[in-house]
């Protein structure tokens, strides 16, 4: 049985189909047959209108920010082509997204295990393929590596540099999930920064460092997005 809370995705292929709610109406059906049943929560649905043309998702993103924000499992109507698009599947590994697919509930972790298995086969090929070019070109008296050594990296303080720059891509990242649903408060009428705070806290959003939102954190949050815009 469903436990916890839930973000839908639903997909059409063509704005006739999405004008008309062609093929959304079974997806709803799907995801509503899978959560039958356990102590439940769907706290957000989105529909993307897909043409042939186009491979961007904007309505997959922001279902997956919306649950890195909540804590939420995503769930998929149906899995389809979409465990076969790389972009979606390494979006939820590096996000550490959950999701399941309502017409295949038990592929959800064995699609990603395999597309990585064989991207990890993919890696140790090409990497066996370098090794194996170096050692020829060495053989051929080609000098290879820094000639200067270790001088080369004196003082770079390349270390302290990346740290601080994963900290704040993380940060970023974060403001991002976070961006439509401080836009959707907004829209309802809430703009103060304290009840910005208090409409997170009541929706259950996780704070950047855990533990309730406070007035402070949302105008830095606030400020990151504006900065970003």
């Amino acid at each position: 049985m469903a436990d916890g809370k839930f973000v839908s995705y639903l997909r059409v292929s063509t704005d006739k189909q999405g004008r008309s709610g062609l093929g959304l109406e079974a997806q709803r059906e799907a995801v509503s047959r899978y959560l039958n049943g356990g102590r439940w929560e769907l706290i957000a649905e989105y529909v993307e209108v897909e043409s042939g043309k186009r491979n961007s998702r904007p309505q997959l993103q922001a279902a997956i920010s919306h649950s890195k924000a909540t804590g939420a499992k995503l769930i998929i109507a149906r899995l389809d082509r979409l465990a076969r698009n790389l972009h979606f599947v390494s979006s939820l590994q590096e996000r550490g997204v959950d999701f399941v697919a309502a017409d295949m509930p038990d592929a959800n972790r064995l699609t990603i295990h395999i597309i990585a298995a064989v991207a990890e086969a993919t890696g140790r090929t090409i990497s066996e393929n370098t090794k194996n070019a170096l050692a020829a070109a060495k053989a051929r008296g080609v000098k290879l590596g820094n000639p200067n050594g270790a001088r080369a990296l004196r003082g770079k303080q390349t270390g302290n540099a990346e740290a601080v720059a994963k900290i704040r891509e993380k940060a970023a990242q974060r403001a991002a999930d976070l961006q439509g649903i401080v836009a959707s408060i907004k829209r309802s009428g809430i703009t103060s920064v304290r009840g910005i705070a208090d409409e997170l806290n009541r929706q259950e959003i996780k704070a950047p460092r855990g533990g309730a939102w406070h007035p402070t954190a949302v105008a830095r949050l606030i400020n990151r997005l504006s900065g970003a815009a």
